[in-house]
Formats: structure tokens, C-alpha cells, sequence
């Protein structure tokens, strides 16, 4: 069957010697390539203890790292490199790939090792750390130069300059491009087990700057199970040095070579003879103040006070929601080179963007279209098809975050630990009830803790067969969430900023039940947010959490897998609790959280000595920072990016890659 190759062109593939495989190679194919089959194929170097122990003495030696030194694994496969350095002593190790077969691989032997070592996916052109956040960053086992642009090697460079503080060091292991040119085998073949072998082939691509492969794996009984492409750029000496120059880095250093070894004494590929160097990241400076801003003129979206809505006491909007809506404007009028627009008409809402487009929205309408929670999502869908650029999650994110169930599904996905739980469709009457209390039961949809009140916490089968008939009577046909009850220390995290530019996570925010009365379930449901005379409202408070570096940081992962994964932007909140045992579970994602002045958001923001004026213009850096971005990347590609000159909607097409070795 032909196959389309990676300038478009059809390839007849064979099963025989191919004369070009360059014509077959994939742009993409660090996509599908770093499985289970990976580590069989290339599992007697890269699961060789021996190498792994030799490279990360290298690595210590030329960087000169100690224990408490923040290092981040880019490219960090099945975490070899990872777990040798927690084994000798290094407290403060993070993996990143692309791979999620592998990244799983590597937690799972952490946690069989007691390691505390953070590991998770993500894309070495842009990954999700923040700023000046690592001394070191290595790129160990020959992770460099996989694809098919040189500008995209760049990317991963700038990458790493970023997240690097100071004068921090990369340290770099690749192919010796050089020596490999005129080195390679053309054709070799070995057996991996006793019932499969792999025969491999290789040549130059016709610019002579990359080595094509093609392996052909074949089991004894069931024949071929897998012909795959890979390619990898040749960098000299003085290729990689020009480049690594041009991204900025000093000092420049190269260390000997590495050589692997293979336990099956066979063909060692691109892992035959490796250069090792160090380069120092540039020193930093504070940045000017910017001169001009992108969007000086900003049209703010809020609810619409003239329409009734059915969260608020009373279903409308009440004096405390006027005095928020007054500081707001408070606090933006005191950020200079701005000018601010207010609308809240919903019934006139989307003729007023069509006759007078905004240049720019800061979308505070967090109450949904006509004050309708289900038709948040409606507004940044109507700024979406207008082609208005706009602050925060777009549609897809926010429908996506109102269905708790599939937030749940997603942190499964990302290891993040989440309640025991069970989906009931009240119209059920077949459905298995869980038998397990204390439980807590919540409306499946919906934001503004609608539907979880004091009496949500239920002890026994009476209790939540009484709490459901109530749901079922509120809200008809909602699905609702009979969860496990967790009774630990709940904490909220929220992130300002984008991955792969500026992204800040603000201190942890810890909720204090301790002057709440014994008699009432510590929660923050429906009362602590619209009921002032409530204990919930007058008696619960918000402090900066006690927690160790660890939580600290399992929170901050947690939260920054989560924004990238459910395609957050700008800013975001995410709400954990303990269960008994102090295990952190995931409650709830909050893009487009509260922006009030008295909102957790805004409490960590003071945490970290900012005003609320400060946060507001984070928000507002956030965005526009993010949109220029997005054009001056159109003009490099080419390419759509999403909206024309708007924010783009976070799609998983565009997370791309990061991967794992190569031999």
C-alpha cells in the first residue's frame, strides 16, 4: 500500500531493502515510535545499568551538581538518567517526555524505588515549568536533533534557556555527527529475545545532515509486527557549537565521548559514539518595562445585572455583587497605558460585537451568556467566530472543566490522584448505589457549588437516597457524583501565565474549618458563597498552607499538567483535598476561576505581596503575551495557528513532542 511520506509524495513500501528511505520517513515519527516495542529493540543499551551509571557519572562531573540542585531530565524516556540521580542522593529531579507509555514506565519504578521525582509529558520545544525554575537541564542518551527543521532544535534550546536560572548549565549528549557520517553500519540484524529480531537499515538523507533508519521487527511465529522510520540530525562540533551560540548560551564546553555498550555485543547505532558538552545559559536581567502595550483598549465582559440569575440569593444580583464589580473597575482604573469599556448587556450583547468589534476583551463573564452557567462556554464562542481576541479558557476548555466526571477521567489519565467515585444518572432505577460512607454527592455539571450544600455530606443509605430525591427535584435529569468524602487539609492552587512563555504558580492557599461549627461538615459548598449570613460565609477562613517542599511541588505538577492537558489559558485554579491518611486528591479544575477581590485567586495574590490591581494586569499580561506569541509564530510557519490575530483555542494536535533515545 503506498504511503505518504513527509513532503506529501506517495511511497510504494515494500517489505524488502528500500533504496530511499528518506521518501518514507514521517515528519512526526518520535510520535508512535517510543513504546513497550522500544524497549526491546533498543533495551540492551538503554536498560543497561552499566551506561546509565557511567553517563550520569559524566554528567555530575562536568556539571558539577549538588544534592539540592534543581535538575530537570528533558527527554527523560523510561527516567534512567532520572532514577540514578535520586539513588545517589539528588533531592530535586523532574523527568519530562513525550512519550506517555514511558513517562508511566518511569513513575511506576519511582514509586517501587521510594523516589520522590516528578515525572511527566510534555513537549521539549514547550514544556510546562516555570520560568528560572532549574539550575541544571541535561539531555542525556543521544535525545537531540529529531526533527526534520533546524528551527525546531532552536525551540527546544529556547526552551531550556527559559526555564533555566542564571548562568544554569545545560549539559548535551548526542551523536558525534561527524564520526557517524562516515561510520555507520548500511545493514545489521540481531535477535532481542528468543523469538524476535530486528534487522535494521540506515542511510544519509540526500542534504547529508540526517541519518534515516528504518527497523523491521519480526517474531518467529507471527512474522513482521512492526517496519518503522526514525531520523536524527548530524550536528559537528562546530554545527552544534553555531547553534547553541545563536540560542544564546556561553561557555561552551565539550568532554570527552561517550561510548555505549550493548549486552547483546551487537550493532550500537547512533549510541556508538557520542559527544558530551556543557554550556552556561545567559545571565538574566530584569526586564524593561514594556513600551507599548498590545491592547491598550480593553472591552471587559461581566454578567448582565439586569437579567435574573438563578445561582445568586434571591436570583439576581445582589449589593455584595455591585461592590465587586466597583472594585474591579477600582483596581483597573489604576493600571496605567489602559483604557476600559464595560459591557454587560446580554440582550443586545452580540449585535453590540458585531457592529463595534472590540479590539480586545477581558472576559470576566463567568455567570455564562444571560447569566445561564451552561452558556459560559457561548461567550468565548461568539468572540471565537467574530474573530475578537480575549483573556482565558476558550469554549472547548470550559465545557470540557463543567463536566467534573471528564475533569476526573483526564487527571486519571495525567496519575493524579482523584476520589473514589460513582456516576448516577438519577432516572437510573437499576443503578448500584456505593455502600461506602461518609460520601459527598454533587451535581455532575455545574460550577458555584450549586447543588452541594451542609446537607450533601451523607452517613448512610437513608441520607443519600433523601440527598438525591432533593437533586433529582432541583436539578431534573443532572447526573450527579456520590464521591468518597475526603476530610483532610484542602488546598487550592492557581496558575497565571501560559506554558512555554511566563507561567507563575501563585502561593497554595490552604481553607481553615477550624472556627466552624463541630456540628457542620467542613466543606465550601453553596452556603460559603451566597449565604452572608450563613456560618459558612462569616467562619471559615483562608491562610497560605503549611506544606512541606514536596506537596508544594506534587501541587504545583499536579495543577501544571492539568492546565496543559485541559487546554487552560491565561490563568486558572485547581481545588485538592487530603483524605485521612494525607493523600492530595484532585476535587475540581476552575478555568476562568473567580476574579472577585475577596476570591481565593486574588487571597494568593496577596500571598505573594501583590495588590489586586497586580493580579488583574498578570491576567492582562498573560493573554496578550500569549497572542503575540501566536502571530509571531504564524509568521515564522506560515501555518494557521487558530484564530487571525486572536487568541487560539488549546488544541492536542498542537502538543507536540519531546521523545525518548535513539540507537
Amino acid at each position: 500500500m503506498g504511503k505518504k511520506s513527509s513532503n506529501g509524495s506517495s511511497a510504494v513500501r515494500t517489505l524488502g531493502p528500500i533504496p530511499d528511505l528518506e521518501r518514507h520517513l514521517p515528519s512526526d515519527w518520535w510520535r508512535t515510535l517510543f513504546t513497550s516495542l522500544y524497549l526491546k529493540t533498543d533495551g540492551d543499551v538503554v536498560e543497561n545499568d552499566q551506561n546509565t551509571v557511567r553517563e550520569v557519572d559524566l554528567l555530575v562531573r562536568a556539571t558539577g551538581l549538588e544534592p539540592n540542585d534543581k535538575v530537570l531530565d528533558l527527554c527523560c524516556g523510561q527516567g534512567r538518567h532520572s532514577l540514578e540521580l535520586a539513588r545517589r542522593g539528588f533531592k530535586n529531579v523532574t523527568g519530562v517526555d513525550r512519550s506517555r507509555y514511558l513517562i508511566r514506565l518511569a513513575r511506576k519504578r519511582a514509586k517501587a524505588a521510594g523516589y520522590s521525582i516528578s515525572f511527566h509529558e510534555g513537549d521539549a520545544r514547550k514544556f510546562s515549568l516555570p520560568e528560572s525554575s532549574m539550575h541544571t537541564v541535561c539531555l542525556m542518551g543521544n535525545s537531540f536533533g529529531y526533527f526534520d527543521r533546524v528551527q525546531d532544535d532552536l525551540l527546544v534550546l529556547n526552551a531550556i534557556k527559559r526555564v533555566l536560572v542564571s548562568g544554569g548549565t545545560l549539559a548535551l549528549d548526542l551523536v558525534d555527527g561527524d564520526w557517524m557520517k562516515s561510520h555507520f553500519e548500511k545493514r545489521s540484524w540481531e535477535w532481542i529475545d528468543e523469538d524476535q529480531f530486528v534487522a535494521r537499515e540506515r542511510s544519509l538523507a540526500s542534504d547529508g545532515e540526517r541519518l534515516v533508519s528504518r527497523e523491521v521487527v519480526v517474531h518467529a511465529e507471527r512474522g513482521i509486527i512492526a517496519d518503522q522510520f526514525y531520523g536524527e540530525r548530524l550536528y559537528s562540533r562546530k554545527r552544534i557549537t553555531d547553534l547553541l551560540t545563536e540560542a544564546g548560551f556561553t561557555g561552551i564546553r565539550f568532554h570527552g565521548e561517550l561510548n555505549a555498550e550493548s549486552t547483546r555485543g551487537h550493532d550500537l547505532g547512533m549510541m556508538a559514539h557520542r559527544l558530551f558538552i556543557t554550556a552556561a545559559a545567559p545571565r538574566k536581567v530584569a526586564a524593561a518595562p514594556k513600551g507599548d502595550i498590545l491592547f491598550p483598549e480593553v472591552t471587559v465582559l461581566l454578567g448582565d445585572p439586569s437579567l435574573p440569575d438563578t445561582v445568586k440569593k434571591n436570583g439576581q444580583f445582589n449589593p455584595e455583587d455591585m461592590e465587586t464589580i466597583e472594585k474591579l473597575k477600582d483596581a483597573l482604573g489604576e493600571l496605567p497605558g489602559y483604557t476600559f469599556k464595560y459591557v454587560n448587556h446580554h440582550n443586545s450583547l452580540l449585535q453590540e460585537l458585531k457592529n463595534a468589534p472590540p479590539r480586545f476583551v477581558l472576559n470576566l463573564c463567568d455567570e455564562g451568556y444571560y447569566n445561564d452557567a451552561f452558556m459560559e462556554l457561548h461567550v468565548p464562542a461568539l468572540l471565537e467566530i467574530l474573530g475578537i481576541p480575549y483573556t482565558g479558557a476558550g469554549p472547548a476548555c470550559l465545557g470540557m472543566c463543567y463536566n467534573k466526571s471528564l475533569v476526573r477521567s483526564v487527571a486519571e489519565s495525567l496519575d493524579i490522584p482523584v476520589p473514589l467515585e460513582t456516576y448516577f444518572d438519577p432516572d437510573d432505577n437499576a443503578a448500584t448505589l456505593p455502600s461506602s460512607f461518609p460520601a459527598l454527592c454533587k451535581p455532575n455539571f455545574g460550577d458555584s457549588s450549586i447543588g452541594i450544600t451542609k446537607d450533601a455530606v451523607v452517613h448512610n443509605s437513608v441520607e443519600l437516597l433523601a440527598y438525591l430525591k432533593k437533586l433529582r427535584d432541583e436539578f431534573p435529569g443532572r447526573p450527579v457524583l456520590i464521591q468518597e468524602y475526603l476530610t483532610g487539609p484542602e488546598y487550592s492552587v492557581a496558575i497565571v501565565g501560559n506554558p512555554g512563555l511566563r507561567c507563575r504558580v501563585l502561593p497554595v492557599l490552604e481553607v481553615d474549618y477550624s472556627d466552624l461549627p463541630k456540628d457542620l461538615p467542613p466543606i465550601l459548598g453553596y452556603e460559603s458563597k451566597w449565604l452572608p449570613e450563613s456560618p459558612y460565609w462569616t467562619r471559615i477562613r483562608h491562610h497560605q498552607a503549611r506544606v512541606d517542599e514536596d506537596q508544594k511541588r506534587r501541587l504545583g505538577d499536579y495543577s501544571m499538567h492539568l492546565f496543559e492537558r485541559l487546554g487552560c489559558r491565561d490563568y486558572a485554579r485547581f481545588d485538592f483535598r487530603a483524605d485521612a491518611q494525607g493523600n492530595i486528591k484532585l476535587l475540581e479544575a476552575n478555568p476562568n476561576c473567580g476574579w472577585c477581590w475577596d476570591g481565593k485567586m486574588n487571597y494568593m495574590a496577596g500571598f505573594a505581596g501583590m495588590r489586586y490591581a497586580d493580579l488583574l494586569k498578570l491576567i492582562l499580561d498573560a493573554a496578550q503575551e500569549r497572542i503575540a506569541a501566536e502571530r509571531n509564530l504564524r509568521k515564522v510557519t506560515g501555518k494557521a495557528q487558530g484564530q487571525s490575530g486572536k487568541p487560539q483555542s488549546s488544541r492536542e494536535s498542537d502538543r507536540v513532542a519531546a521523545g525518548a533515545k535513539l540507537r
